[in-house]
């Protein structure tokens, strides 16, 4: 009896493991949680996301707000009360909002200020999607709908019976401006409030129409209320209101322009005219399903499909569109960067610093028409503000280190991109990388990195280090750009010259990359444990790895292969230990590390996350697929602390989606992607130029994570990396995966991936 409830036992455990597996994906966006990340706060984040109602690479989001007017933390999943459901172009929290604007419905008495109008919720009636949210307001009784589109929304609200239902409309401080017009049932008014500036002429304009005659309205300055129904002050509100029915609801179509009123009304009656709530979902529903499907996944567990797509919803918002059409059918934008309105395309809202790794050639791959758009909107950064941004928001913002605007315009045009003004952006990339400019333009020390090879430790100018390792990876990009545009030789090789300068921060006497003094001695003392300082939200251990463009060469500084893996080992068995001296406390992403149980590697900020590649550079794959493996299974996951840190713009989701995939562009500006593990059976690659890859791994599992043997177009394949040129024609790619690792697959020099020392 035993034994056969022993083996009733394993035939279930067997028939529920099969059962998990997700066959097929027909429906990608019911797979998404819009709320993965969303547990988060000041000094922890899991994500430090929004549920973004929105379209992919919209001008306008729409995210319920449970937090305070201009706190970042606009929504957090520990919360228990709305105050409004917002019109949002937030990147993260640390860089806050701009272009918002909230609307708020409400029973009973009337009260206007936030705390007044607030309501209970619950997640249990909450329903969040990428193209459709839902929620019940227990203290006012009303269900709150939203759809999106690129530029407008549609609301619906389901009052309950009452002589007292209402909507306020809140502008926000910092100057607004509100007009209720009763008799075209439409509110118009802007906002002015922004977090980085400054900025010229800077309005977002609204307007609002609703289905059901105006019974009265009012406006408020703050919580004042004022006579007559146009206002223009601090801090702007007006209220309309209304009998209601039990059950009845109420419509609402918002749009909004950073041009005009009038641009604002050509947004709505460009994208929403005369079609209902449910027939704007639906249409929204198709958008989202028809971008997602150009990747498709097979052969997964339920949490990693949830995953997978939830990770690529992020990596499609930013940056995100900022140009409009106007009347005529133009493209126009207003400029951040002048305070115009100018025609073109125009895009704001990321960070370099952080989306260069990934998330930028991922659009190269998979989406390459959106960044054409892209590279277009940086050609007007440049024209309209003289540089190219480095963190727009929406436009120059200080912060951050780097120079990288010079990878996500090589790495396009190098990727294939074409049809816009490559040589205009070349010179920009020239302009930048041989001047300071304002707001993290330009180069912080660049006089000290052209004449003395790196920024120096002691001449006051933070994160050094950090900044002389991106500048020479930046130089490298310059140079291969260059080289594609057919520039003088006695131009390129000077980048190429530069793209080494990473050697003269490497240490011979401890293994690492350390801050150098402007006399050329290091810096002292040093702890490799120490964040910031010489570096950037890391330490020596995170940032010593950052050569993406000659690993070789890094190696040979190490001292061989060996000395370079156990080097890599090491941020795995090292304890947690920091030194936070240089903040002041431990900031999130020091905690982040220390929680992880992964010893010193930090996930949840990007410096590190290309160093689990590393070992193919080597001839020891098999730890690049042990780790990275363990990395997705462990630090993503599709539920509020569903990521390890900032989520950032799509960059921590675009490890996740090209780790699923088995690679990742661990050198952007170059033709290769480093090989990993796969984390699916089967994923199908729907390229844009029609051509199809398909990755099959039959016998993947959480047990075989390792390649055993690899057939590319049905020849055995022994390199390490697969060619970015090589995908564009399509093709099948067949994993063999196993339990234990092949120990000599891809060892040999000539498998390995690309490095500048090993150049031919």
């Amino acid at each position: 009896m035993k034994k056969s409830f022993l083996i009733l036992s394993a035939i279930l455990f067997t028939a529920q493991t099969f059962a998990q597996q997700v066959t097929k994906v027909t429906d990608p966006v019911e797979w998404i949680n819009p709320l993965m990340g969303t547990q988060s706060k000041y000094d922890l984040s899991n994500g430090n996301t929004y549920p973004a109602i929105a379209l992919p690479w919209g001008m306008n989001f729409w995210t319920p707000q449970t937090g305070k007017m201009g706190d970042g933390w606009q929504y957090t999943y520990d919360a228990y009360k709305i105050n409004g459901f917002k019109q949002t172009h937030q990147p993260s929290p640390w860089m806050n909002d701009y272009g918002q604007f909230a609307i708020m419905p409400v029973t009973g008495k009337l009260k206007v200020s936030q705390k007044g109008r607030e309501s209970w919720f619950s997640h249990k009636a909450e329903v969040a999607k990428p193209y459709y949210y839902s929620v019940y307001l227990a203290d006012h009784d009303i269900t709150t709908e939203i759809t999106p589109t690129e530029r407008s929304a549609q609301f619906r609200f389901t009052y309950p019976k009452t002589d007292s239902s209402f909507i306020v409309i809140d502008a926000f401080d910092k100057g607004s401006y509100i007009k209720v017009i009763p008799g075209e049932r439409k509110i118009i008014g802007y906002s002015t409030k922004y977090a980085r500036g400054p900025l010229k002429n800077f309005k977002n304009f609204f307007v609002i129409y609703v289905d059901k005659p105006i019974a009265t309205s009012q406006t408020y300055n703050d919580t004042t209320l004022t006579d007559g129904q146009e206002l223009t002050a601090k801090h702007v509100m007006a209220v309309i209101g209304f009998k209601t029915a039990k059950g009845e609801k109420v419509n609402l179509r918002v749009a909004s322009s950073f041009i005009s009123i009038e641009q604002a009304e050509i947004n709505l009656k460009r994208e929403v005219g005369t079609d209902s709530f449910d027939i704007t979902k639906q249409k929204a529903k198709a958008t989202w399903n028809k971008t997602l499907s150009r990747l498709s996944v097979e052969g997964g567990s339920v949490d990693q499909v949830r995953t997978f797509y939830s990770c690529l919803y992020r990596m499609l918002f930013f940056p995100n569109k900022m140009y409009e059409i106007d009347a005529k059918g133009d493209i126009m934008h207003w400029s951040a960067q002048n305070g115009k309105v100018m025609p073109g395309y125009k895009f704001a809202g990321t960070g370099f610093w952080d989306t260069f790794r990934a998330l930028y050639p991922f659009l190269n791959l998979v989406y390459p028409s959106i960044n054409k758009e892209m590279q277009m909107g940086l050609v007007n950064d440049y024209k309209e503000g003289g540089w190219l941004p480095e963190w727009s928001s929406p436009g120059y913002s200080d912060v951050m280190v780097g120079n990288n605007s010079a990878s996500v315009v090589s790495d396009a045009y190098l990727k294939g991109g074409r049809g816009y003004e490559i040589n205009t952006l070349y010179d920009a990339l020239i302009h930048g990388a041989n001047n300071d400019g304002p707001a993290a333009t330009g180069r912080d020390g660049v006089q000290y990195y052209n004449e003395l090879g790196y920024v120096p430790y002691d001449v006051k100018i933070n994160e050094n280090a950090a900044r002389t390792l991106e500048y020479a990876y930046d130089d490298f990009t310059i140079y291969k750009l260059g080289k594609a545009l057919g520039r003088p030789a006695s131009e390129t090789d000077l980048y190429k010259k530069r793209s080494m300068n990473y050697k003269n921060l490497f240490d011979p006497s401890t293994g690492w990359m350390r801050g150098k003094n402007k006399d050329g001695k290091f810096q002292s003392p040093f702890s490799p444990f120490k964040w910031g300082g010489a570096f950037t939200e890391g330490n020596s251990l995170h940032y010593t790895w950052s050569v993406f463009h000659d690993i070789q060469g890094l190696i040979d500084l190490m001292g061989g292969k060996k000395k370079f893996v156990s080097k890599l080992d090491s941020i795995w068995t090292l304890p947690p230990i920091f030194d936070d001296s240089y903040y002041g406390e431990v900031i999130h992403e020091i905690r982040e590390m220390q929680i992880a149980g992964m010893g010193q590697y930090a996930h949840g900020n990007q410096p590190i996350q290309h160093m689990t590649y590393l070992y193919n550079y080597a001839g020891e794959p098999w730890k690049t697929q042990l780790h990275v493996r363990e990395v997705m299974d462990k630090l993503y996951k599709a539920t509020p602390d569903g990521y390890c840190g900032d989520e950032d713009n799509g960059q921590t989701s675009a490890w996740y989606v090209f780790s699923a995939m088995g690679f990742y562009p661990v050198c952007p500006a170059t033709d290769q992607y480093v090989l990993g593990t796969p984390l699916f059976k089967k994923v199908t690659l729907n390229l844009e130029n029609g051509k199809t890859v398909v990755i099959n791994a039959a016998n993947n599992s959480s047990v075989n994570k390792y390649v055993n043997l690899l057939n590319v177009n049905g020849k055995p394949y022994d390199y390490t990396w697969l060619s970015h040129k090589a995908l564009m024609q399509g093709g099948v790619i067949n994993f063999n995966m196993s339990a234990t690792p092949n120990k000599t697959r891809g060892t040999k020099p000539a498998d390995v991936p690309y490095s500048l020392s090993t150049e031919k």
